[in-house]
């Protein structure tokens, strides 16, 4: 498949080239601006906003992981974009290509979709895969590595997918955007999640134990001393 590059105009240089994958991953982590422009190579001009923003039309019917119909609608709501590294699949389930390199991790409205390149024989293909959110059951952050466990299409196994964000901070803000992912049993809590179990206590209530500590203490201080 074609896979057109650009050339970043900067300060008067041209910078790159670069694929669409690699400036959208640069747009993520704001190593680009939205207003930057970019020179094809047929010489047409467009901003970074403008070859991101392309890449968020539906896409075409015919395509969902595994032939799941549930799949067929609200794909154009992009929550997150983040690059990555495919490291390691385990158990069956989906079908997901031998992903080499640069993978583009997209959170969408009910999906997860995993989309890069391959080879098959002497050519290099392009493909992507699509895990319904519902369908991701646990998840579990290990620096800049994720590993996310989801559900076959019709049974209840499972299947594992480990891929590298590159940061943790990246790695962090993919395992948040996962509404219904809770920890692998025995790790760590995800980022910017509360602890199974976890009790918030209001601050008035903070604010009545101290107090009656204060007046304990006071009394048992009155006690001692007329003694």
């Amino acid at each position: 498949m074609d896979n057109p590059v650009y050339h970043l105009l900067l300060e008067g240089r041209r910078v790159g080239p670069y694929d669409r994958r690699t400036i959208v991953g640069m747009r993520v982590r704001k190593t680009l601006r939205s207003d930057q422009v970019l020179l094809g190579a047929d010489g047409s001009r467009i901003t970074v906003a403008d070859l991101v923003r392309q890449g968020q039309q539906p896409p075409d019917s015919g395509f969902a992981a595994s032939g799941n119909s549930r799949l067929s609608s609200s794909y154009s709501v992009v929550h997150g974009i983040h690059s990555a590294q495919l490291l390691e699949v385990e158990g069956g389930g989906h079908a997901i290509p031998p992903f080499k390199g640069e993978v583009e991790v997209r959170v969408q409205t009910k999906v997860l979709r995993v989309s890069g390149r391959f080879r098959e024989g002497l050519a290099w293909k392009e493909d992507r895969v699509k895990f319904p959110l519902e369908d991701i059951a646990h998840a579990r952050l290990r620096g800049t590595v994720v590993d996310l466990w989801s559900r076959a299409p019709g049974t209840s196994a499972l299947q594992r997918i480990s891929l590298d964000l590159l940061t943790p901070e990246a790695a962090g803000d993919l395992a948040e955007s996962l509404p219904f992912a809770v920890p692998w049993p025995g790790s760590e809590p995800l980022a910017g999640r509360p602890q199974a179990g976890a009790i918030a206590v209001h601050p008035l209530l903070w604010a009545v134990v101290v107090g009656t500590a204060v007046i304990v203490g006071a009394v048992l201080v009155w006690v001692f001393t007329r003694r």
